[in-house]
């Protein structure tokens, strides 16, 4: 029988290079399932910490509720009260702001519960323009005192889309607010203007039908690095703001399936436009 190394040695150095992959492999499969794992571990800690502290805004904010009605009750004992008005107008005051602050606090609480808490939706087919109309006439009022003048823009067809009407509104509530309080900072003659505008997008190959909602003003404008910040929570440069409402404004597209994206130049406005799939 002929002997031939090169064969052995051949064999030999296959087998290595096999044992190598696969023991490299193997590792690499260990190590997959442990950051898999860690992965579970530190999405279930989160899901704890997110329940508790849900749970201790709940536990916070029914004590805030009682000492806004109990602030409100010892005004009335004040103005009800024989004291003398020079010592009856600073008391007021003082209890005013006592409401004024907690109810702050109690906002801030409940936006809070909106983008931690879960998001379930009820969806139902709803006409977009509709949906806008009762919106403008809900915010009119408040346009008015801001001095910011309110227009809708919508088509003559319905605009169809499977959403859940409660919360896509308060997202676009949400948008509107920030607007219009953005445009609070315009001194005059600059034109404080928000625009809602509904429409039907252009199809786009191989992508389903699309809706786009538009909340446009005519305020200072967004720099560019900080157009993906203001979705972040507690990103806020308006004194008082929760920095949430941004946040949950997004968080409630997303679930929708949606998207939100803001186009904005300083000096001119911003337009936060929301894409929705739609439906026939």
């Amino acid at each position: 029988m002929f002997f031939n190394p090169s064969f052995f040695i051949g064999l030999l150095l296959g087998i290595a290079i096999c044992t190598f992959v696969f023991v490299i492999a193997l590792r690499r499969r260990n190590e997959q399932a442990l950051v898999a794992e860690r992965r579970a571990i530190a999405a279930e800690r989160l899901a704890e910490i997110g329940a508790m502290t849900s749970g201790l805004a709940h536990e916070i904010k029914n004590p805030l509720s009682s000492v806004v009605l109990n602030a409100q009750l010892l005004r009335e004992a004040v103005i009800d009260s024989s004291l003398a008005e020079e010592e009856s107008k600073p008391l007021i005051r003082k209890v005013d702001t006592l409401a004024r602050e907690t109810g702050r606090l109690k906002d801030i609480l409940e936006d809070f519960l909106r983008f931690a808490g879960r998001v379930q939706l009820d969806r139902q087919r709803c006409d977009l323009r509709e949906l806008v109309e009762e919106l403008t006439d809900f915010v009119h009022p408040q346009s008015q005192l801001m001095g910011v003048l309110l227009r809708v823009d919508l088509p003559s067809t319905p605009v169809m889309a499977n959403v859940d009407a409660g919360l896509l509104k308060q997202a676009i509530l949400n948008l509107m607010l920030n607007s219009m309080q953005a445009m609070e900072t315009l001194s005059p003659p600059a034109r404080r203007e928000l625009i809602l505008r509904v429409e039907q997008l252009p199809i786009v190959a191989n992508q389903n039908p699309e809706v786009g909602i538009h909340v446009i003003d005519t305020g200072p404008g967004i720099p560019d690095a900080l157009q993906e910040e203001i979705f972040r929570p507690y990103i806020t440069s308006k004194k008082g703001g929760s920095g949430l409402g941004l946040a949950v404004a997004r968080r409630i597209i997303e679930e929708h399936g949606g998207a939100i994206r803001v186009f904005s130049e300083v000096g001119r406005g911003s337009d936060f436009r929301i894409s929705l799939a739609s439906i026939a």
